[in-house]
């Protein structure tokens, strides 16, 4: 009986110890990854790791990572102090384009009492002040928040490429998908950066997250379910570019099928490639251009111009000094030439339908947008009619 019992006590112990052995941990999984492909980037690592990027970046914590505090307002408290930093570059992305801006955000000047606002209007203001971080509107540094989906937020210190000690404020949303990135560029920063790190250190320092699956994407409202003839003549009343999402609200619909069921002469579909044109233009004519990326917890906004454009490491690119814009638009599936309320935009979407940027012409307040942007968009290589209506 002893016999059995000690074979059995070592048996049980090999198979704990190989059990831990053959369960090699995320970081030791990433570090065998990395040394396979060192060039490959955190997102991608956690893609092929099957984690979300939040969990392997927690990997880090005690190391190269701290975890900060969260909550509902912690976030907006943190981008607030984020102002402090000075010149930084903030990078947003979505699974199927990056926007990176260098530069200095601006502060928004003290807000007056308002008062005497009907219940539906002070409902919208409130809102609005919920996703003000202090600034970020308009100038260099031009983001629109959506703080509520923002759930985790990490420092991190690590040498860089180029050496250089990197130091940067990574958020991301309850999915673990990154929402926002904002790194540190001058050196006047770094003091700032390390006393807002030790004010909103979280005093837990686990790597342990709870993240959820990202819900499955709603199907599109049947278009015979859609009263396309008031539809259309709610698109037609618009005033204002920014009542367009109510507009998709208010009849149910997806901002793809919003584009398939407009107005005659409101949209004109592109080939998916169109893209490549239109910065190639826009570059070589010397035009004043907004671009729109973002995901659900933030917009970044590019006004100006774009100088070099070039294709490289599966992207199509804008890479100037200041501002870069890549976009795998081998995973577009569809471009638009959109007019709403006297404004055109170009917009492009992937193969799910997710919007993946857009672009306007910069116009002066009160003023018509500029010829060459409207006349540069309408030059755009068009999808025929028989091929859109195939889905093609």
């Amino acid at each position: 009986m002893k016999h059995h019992y000690r074979y059995t006590l070592a048996l049980t112990g090999a198979l704990l110890i190989s059990g831990l052995a053959g369960a090699a941990t995320l970081g030791e999984r990433y570090d065998a990854l990395r040394a396979e492909q060192p060039k490959l980037g955190l997102r991608d690592a956690a893609k092929s790791l099957k984690v979300s990027e939040a969990e392997l970046l927690a990997v880090g914590i005690g190391k190269t990572v701290t975890r900060l505090k969260e909550g509902d307002n912690v976030p907006r408290e943190i981008m607030r102090r984020a102002l402090d930093l000075g010149t930084v570059l903030a990078l947003t992305r979505n699974e199927n384009g990056v926007i990176e801006r260098t530069g200095v955000a601006t502060r928004l000047k003290p807000q007056e009492e308002v008062s005497g606002l009907d219940a539906d209007k002070e409902k919208e203001r409130e809102a609005r002040l919920r996703n003000i971080a202090g600034g970020y509107l308009g100038g260099e540094i031009d983001l629109r928040f959506t703080f509520k989906n923002w759930a985790y937020a990490f420092a991190v210190v690590q040498p860089g490429k180029d050496g250089v000690v990197s130091r940067s404020l990574q958020f991301f949303d309850t999915h673990g998908d990154a929402a926002h990135k904002v790194y540190v560029k001058s050196e006047a920063g770094v003091a700032v950066f390390d006393k807002l790190v030790a004010d909103f250190r979280n005093p837990v320092q686990s790597a342990e997250l709870k993240t959820v699956a990202a819900p499955a994407k709603l199907a599109e409202k049947p278009d015979s379910k859609v009263d396309v003839k008031e539809f259309q003549l709610a698109w037609n009343e618009l005033n204002d570019v920014h009542q367009f999402n109510r507009l998709l609200s208010e009849f149910g619909v997806s901002r793809e099928q919003a584009l398939r069921l407009a107005p005659a002469g409101a949209v004109q579909r592109v080939t998916p490639q169109a893209v490549r044109q239109l910065l190639n233009e826009s570059a070589r004519q010397k035009l004043d251009i907004m671009a729109f990326l973002g995901n659900e917890s933030v917009i970044q906004i590019f006004s100006g111009k774009v100088g070099k454009v070039a294709e490289g490491g599966g992207f199509f690119n804008v890479l100037d000094p200041e501002f870069n814009l890549h976009l795998r638009d081998s995973a577009f599936n569809s471009g638009w030439v959109i007019k709403r309320a006297g404004v055109t935009s170009v917009e492009f979407f992937d193969k799910d339908g997710e919007l993946v940027v857009s672009f306007f012409g910069v116009r002066e307040r009160n003023k018509p947008q500029p010829q060459s942007w409207v006349d540069m968009t309408a030059a755009l290589p068009a999808v025929a009619k028989a091929q859109a209506s195939a889905g093609l």
